[in-house]
């Protein structure tokens, strides 16, 4: 999973390489949801507890960011508007 955000974020590579990278974004919301089922599909195979909630707070933070990048591929926040 890489996302060349430096290169889009300089001005001299222009709005075409923003553009080329739009799929990205799906891409890696794509990847993400791979990682949460993955992380929430082994929690009933870890005896310990400490270990459980440590799969499932890291597969709820991964969601938020799965979220962040929905809601800016959208355009669907103020912020990314």
């Amino acid at each position: 999973m890489r996302l060349h955000v430096l290169r889009q974020a300089n001005p001299s590579y222009g709005n075409d390489c923003i553009k080329r990278s739009a799929g990205a974004y799906a891409n890696v919301r794509k990847e993400f949801r791979q990682l949460i089922d993955h992380l929430r599909g082994g929690i009933n195979k870890i005896d310990e507890p400490k270990a459980r909630a440590l799969f499932e707070t890291t597969a709820e933070v991964i969601s938020g960011l799965e979220t962040a990048f929905k809601h800016y591929e959208e355009k669907s926040e103020k912020a990314w508007k």
